[in-house]
């Protein structure tokens, strides 16, 4: 069975996305989740865990999340094989 990689690519691009948003906001609000949101100003630019940082780290999230789910499913279906 093959993924179709375009689908993978845009789920895990809007999951992570989303994620990061979220822990962003968690962080500014409650303080909760403050040094994993910290944690990520070291891997993405310009990304701080702020207002401003949410949206930076929501649009940073889905590209990297996109590139890895386009990886994902390109491996798969490279090695799935390809009668099942």
């Amino acid at each position: 069975m093959k993924l179709s990689v375009k689908a993978l690519a845009l789920s895990s691009g809007i999951f992570w996305g989303l994620c990061l948003f979220l822990c962003t906001l968690l962080a500014v609000y409650t303080g909760y989740l403050q040094e994993v949101a910290q944690l990520f100003e070291g891997i993405y630019p310009y990304y701080a865990v702020t207002m401003t940082g949410s949206v930076i780290g929501l649009v940073w999230g889905f590209v990297d999340g996109f590139i890895v789910g386009l990886i994902f499913g390109w491996l798969y279906n490279r090695f799935a094989p390809s009668g099942v």
